[in-house]
């Protein structure tokens, strides 16, 4: 695109990948996120200093702080993301959930406000029944999550789920919800103007995770037809329009078991399972999330769109399943990464790399395509062979295991697999 690229750093990142390949960098702070990639005034300081005319948030820390893309429009610099507004609606999951239901999106039964107590969370627990979960109203990433399946076990649960809640998102409030059992996750990704014009790119399964973590993800999804699609898809759109969407994004959904599903909230940022997208549409995301940030408006319509072939993403992880997915940090002596057709690999790690202990344990995403799943599913597990990051533990043995199961080949799958496959019992 002809873009000069400046990025920044910690102290901790000094060798990352991304340093090396931009074409100037510059350090805001020490290791710790709150010393450098939650540092509002060194992010801005630095994009004053090189006289940059937008930042990407890329996909954590501020990528959903409404109030940095304030600061940056105020600055004259282009956030490359939705609105201030936008971000803030769609942050708040009570306030999102209100929304779509006026909007005529399916959402879970359960409370339509944080609950104030415990015996507001026990009412609305008896109301829709048994099991129930307890969600924080801000944030994401699983923290601030339990699963209930009695009175006893909501009590202890909701004074945990806000004091985690607090302290990862500065927002206890938790609101209660129908708890729907072994479900699918599939998640559509979004692309709108500033114009008002938006398609979805077809649909991701995210239901391998643990932990509400994703740990592998498809496109297209096993379980969708393309009836369901198109009313998935077109639910999507709708929740677009209801918040005035703009850039990329992503629109989740729970599906049960009897193919109904149901509004969890939007990704009002780039996924870090977006390749899985590009692979199957040709697209290249950040390009257009650049694009229609600049002001230009979307040179495709929703005929134009098509998934073609099969694509399936591994995170590869720096932690030990086979120790709690303890964490690993420490030095990467050997590195090789997979290649060949149909195989991708986004990463900042390289032989000698140091594994902060400060940050997110994602090292790489591995990401392969075929012309069905079976293939696409053969080409990771040739893929995973080759990949050797030692001797740092990580999750690749766990995919090989999960690539080699037939209940996984079958894709009869649902967001408690891993805890199956693993003979976890949820505490």
């Amino acid at each position: 695109m002809g873009i000069k690229t400046v990025a920044v750093y910690s102290e901790a990142d000094r060798t990352a990948l991304h340093v090396r390949m931009a074409e100037e960098a510059v350090c805001i702070g020490g290791p710790k996120p709150e010393q450098s990639y939650l540092n509002v005034p060194a992010i801005i300081s630095a994009a004053e200093i090189t006289d940059v005319d937008a930042i990407h948030p890329g996909y954590g820390f501020l990528s959903e702080h409404a109030h940095f893309a304030e600061i940056c429009d105020s600055c004259n610099i282009t956030f490359i993301g939705p609105s201030a507004k936008t971000i803030r609606l769609l942050g708040d999951k009570i306030v999102a959930k209100d929304l779509m239901r006026k909007a005529g999106v399916p959402i879970i039964p359960g409370s339509l406000t944080a609950v104030k107590n415990k015996e507001e969370a026990l009412n609305t627990a008896r109301r829709v029944q048994y099991p129930v979960m307890l969600k924080a109203a801000a944030g994401g990433g699983g923290r601030g999550m339990r699963v209930c399946h009695n009175d006893v076990r909501l009590i202890s649960a909701l004074m945990t789920c806000q004091a985690e809640a607090q302290a990862s998102f500065g927002n206890s409030e938790i609101f209660v919800e129908k708890y729907v059992e072994q479900p699918r996750h599939v998640e559509f990704q979004i692309l709108a103007d500033r114009r008002g014009h938006l398609v979805h790119l077809g649909e991701r399964d995210c239901t391998i995770q643990r932990r509400h973590q994703k740990l592998i993800e498809e496109s297209p999804s096993p379980a969708v037809d393309p009836k369901l699609r198109r009313k998935m898809g077109e639910m999507a759109i709708r929740v677009a329009k209801a918040a005035n969407y703009s850039t990329v994004g992503t629109v989740e959904f729970l599906l049960d078991r009897e193919g109904n599903f149901y509004f969890i909230e939007v990704n009002t940022r780039i996924q870090v399972e977006h390749p899985v997208t590009e692979m199957v549409t040709g697209l290249d995301l950040v390009k257009e999330q650049i694009r229609v940030a600049s002001g230009e408006s979307l040179n495709m319509k929703q005929e134009d769109i098509a998934l073609d072939g099969w694509a399936m993403e591994c995170r590869i992880n720096a932690t030990d399943p086979s120790n709690g997915f303890a964490p690993s940090p420490g030095r990467i002596q050997v590195y090789h990464a997979p290649g060949g057709p149909n195989v991708r690999v986004d990463t900042h790690v390289f032989a000698g790399y140091e594994i902060p202990p400060y940050y997110d344990s994602l090292l790489a995403k591995l990401i392969t395509r075929g012309r069905t799943r079976q293939e696409a599913i053969r080409v990771m597990q040739r893929s995973l062979d080759e990949f050797l990051i030692e001797p740092i533990r990580t999750t690749i043995p766990l995919h090989k295991q999960i690539f080699s199961d037939p209940t996984f080949w079958r894709g009869h799958i649902s967001t408690d697999y891993i805890d199956q496959l693993l003979g976890i019992r949820e505490t």
